[in-house]
């Protein structure tokens, strides 16, 4: 709204808002990589099912650390590369050397056990994500009038559910279609997993680098005419950590309560991606446990990719039409729904014997995912003053990554001593969680619910 002189932002067209966001597609290609196969090469470097959430807990320890601290300086940057752009051209470069690593982590067996570099990498790998991904929800603040927010951000989980099917599905693709081998000798990694993982590499720099190419960004004049000057707790005698103690202190009471379904989603979600790839092997191909090298074992491995593939096609085709969603009744409502769908999608895997079956289950996880990665962002926009857009989408990846240290620190416990080892239970808790959330988003103050939605 345009008042007392200050300017509104021009709204964007369909093309510029898809420039603006194309970097996700490349972003998330490497992200389902991680997410889908990390466990599985993680495994064959000689994890067990038992420990495997202690190897993942590096991501969000990262992601924790991180992201504040890119939101913090990029809000203040503004030199002749950009605001955002410089932050997530770097992580892409970062992202895109860990891919082409984690595969080879064997490699360097003798100098360091693969499965202490395959860490360490993985680390590297969340790290980079991080660097390259929180800028980006920035961006689209930063960009867009308030009432294309949700048009922005559906966009966004439009082209991450594109660049989600691409990486999940390939590595089948590249085993069932071109006959590249999915099996290889004990500790090392398969040959359609390795091509998958350089092409995710080339896929996530190029992409990013269209963005920074094809989108403008308001210089520090521009962006002033758009805003007022708005009331923001700053200490003069606080910079960098102080300053983002400070902010995290002051934040907006709708982050607060988006906070707790945050910890419900997220929670459900790692856990998720964690278990699924054991939990199906034994649960419905009978594979013992400890079994890697079996065909059963990369069978189950490999459909986990395609159902993985699956869902994230579901959400970018459901982000299309979380919008029209929203409007005709509100945000809450709509990621609440979301929210539940995904919930008895994550359940109904414990009554399934047919692979095939899984397919249906994955419908309801992409409407979570697709709501997941749109929603919260749109009613959090509406909630924080512009100039501390990028602290404050930092500080809210804590609410992501709260709950996925949590996963990780328990995960491994829960299913080892109380579950007997057998990940089909830890799949049932994720959708146990998924509900909670849907349940806690209804107590969420979103004070824009009647915003303009534009059609992309």
């Amino acid at each position: 709204m345009a008042t007392r002189g200050i300017l509104q932002k021009p709204k964007m067209s369909f093309w510029q808002i898809w420039n603006m966001s194309f970097g996700f597609l490349g972003i998330q290609f490497g992200f389902a990589l991680q997410t889908g196969f990390a466990s599985r090469i993680l495994q064959t470097f000689g994890a067990d099912t038992g420990n495997l959430s202690w190897f993942w807990l590096a991501a969000p320890l990262t992601g924790m650390i991180i992201q504040p601290i890119i939101g913090h300086y990029s809000d203040g940057t503004w030199n002749r590369f950009g605001r955002r752009k410089p932050y997530f051209l770097t992580g892409a470069i970062l992202s895109g050397f860990a891919l082409l690593i984690l595969p080879n982590s064997s490699l360097l067996v003798a100098i360091i056990p693969p499965i202490v570099v395959g860490a360490g990498i993985f680390m590297m790998m969340d790290a980079s994500f991080n660097v390259a991904m929180e800028p980006f929800r920035a961006l689209v603040a930063d960009n867009l009038p308030e009432s294309q927010y949700s048009t922005g951000f559906s966009m966004q989980t439009f082209l991450i559910g594109i660049g989600a099917v691409a990486g999940s599905l390939l590595p089948y693709v590249f085993a069932e279609y071109f006959h590249i081998s999915k099996t290889a000798e004990a500790g090392h990694v398969p040959a359609n997993l390795l091509y998958s993982f350089y092409i995710g590499a080339a896929v996530l720099i190029g992409s990013i680098v269209w963005t920074v190419i094809r989108t403008k960004e308001y210089s520090p004049e521009e962006h002033a005419q758009f805003h007022e000057e708005e009331p923001v707790a700053v200490s003069p005698k606080k910079t960098g950590f102080g300053q983002i103690f400070t902010d995290m202190a002051n934040m907006p009471k709708t982050m607060k309560q988006l906070g707790l379904v945050q910890f419900f989603s997220w929670f459900a979600l790692f856990t998720m991606w964690v278990f699924t790839t054991p939990a199906l092997a034994e649960h419905i191909y009978h594979v013992k446990a400890g079994d890697t090298t079996s065909v059963a074992y990369n069978d189950a491995g490999n459909w986990v990719g395609v159902l993985f593939g699956i869902y994230n096609g579901i959400s970018a085709i459901y982000a299309l039409l979380l919008p029209k969603i929203a409007k005709a009744t509100s945000r809450k409502i709509a990621h609440a729904f979301s929210l539940t769908m995904g919930g008895l999608g994550l359940i109904s895997i414990w009554f399934i014997t047919d692979p095939n079956w899984l397919i249906l289950s994955m419908v309801g996880i992409g409407l979570a995912w697709g709501s997941i990665l749109s929603m919260p962002y749109a009613i959090l926009s509406s909630s924080i003053p512009a100039k501390k857009m990028g602290v404050y989408m930092g500080i809210f990846n804590f609410f992501i990554t709260f709950p996925q240290i949590v996963s990780s620190l328990t995960g491994s416990v829960i299913v080892k001593h109380l579950f007997n080892e057998h990940s089909v239970y830890a799949i049932i808790m994720a959708g146990v969680f998924m509900l909670l959330a849907a349940i806690s988003v209804l107590y969420v103050k979103d004070g824009k619910k009647n915003e303009i939605i534009v059609k992309i």
